[in-house]
């Protein structure tokens, strides 16, 4: 089963056409896991940075701002609501999710297809809860550069039917399985503990609790 290619715009307001989705298999996922491994632990690098204004869409950002109530500015995350919250509100420790790169752009086959992995930062870094367990702190940028600072929480990070559809339920089972989930090849859940901006190209600077 493949998914309808979705459009992702750019800050420059250009729609690329999509190619048709690839689904990675098992075997090709298992052979791409060395590479993930020699992701930098201590300092890594933000590649890509995605809003999603709105169900579907994503817009590939040059420059972002993380605000404390808001998120990633012109993210929708703070309307969209949560199903996990008492109130059914946006999740205090799901504001911002961050995934390894390397993966998302492995599992796009293209890089007009990766924004839909559906992750707001994109960084060449450890996301493993060895070496990132809840309270450790990614600061983005370099000190007095008005970089951001953000908290990873506890909360799962485990992905959605629209991640099936996009990516194949192989890919599903590799980054939440016994192997993944440790990685955390799904990704990240954190929080901004300091506003600030955020752009490709900055580097993430690991402080652990």
């Amino acid at each position: 089963m493949t998914a309808t290619p979705t459009s992702v715009p750019t800050t420059g307001g250009h729609v690329p056409t999509l190619r048709e989705p690839v689904h990675r298999t098992a075997d090709e996922l298992q052979a791409f896991l060395p590479a993930l491994l020699t992701a930098p632990r201590e300092v890594g690098a933000v590649r890509l940075v995605v809003a999603r204004p709105g169900p579907g869409a994503r817009e590939v950002l040059g420059e972002g701002r993380l605000d404390a109530e808001f998120g990633l500015v012109g993210d929708d995350w703070s309307v969209r609501g949560n199903r996990h919250t008492a109130d059914g509100g946006p999740h205090p420790l799901m504001q911002v999710t961050v995934v390894n790169d390397g993966l998302a752009a492995f599992l796009a086959g293209d890089p007009t297809r990766q924004p839909l992995v559906g992750d707001q930062l994109h960084v060449d870094l450890d996301l493993s809860h060895e070496n990132l367990p809840a309270g450790s702190r990614l600061a983005i940028g370099e000190p007095g550069t008005g970089g951001a600072e953000l908290e990873v929480t506890e909360a799962p990070h485990t992905g959605c039917a629209k991640f099936v559809t996009r990516f194949g339920a192989e890919a599903m089972a590799f980054v939440n399985g016994r192997t993944g989930r440790p990685l955390r090849l799904r990704g990240l859940n954190a929080r901004v503990v300091v506003p600030g901006r955020v752009r490709p190209g900055d580097p993430v600077h690991v402080r652990r609790p």
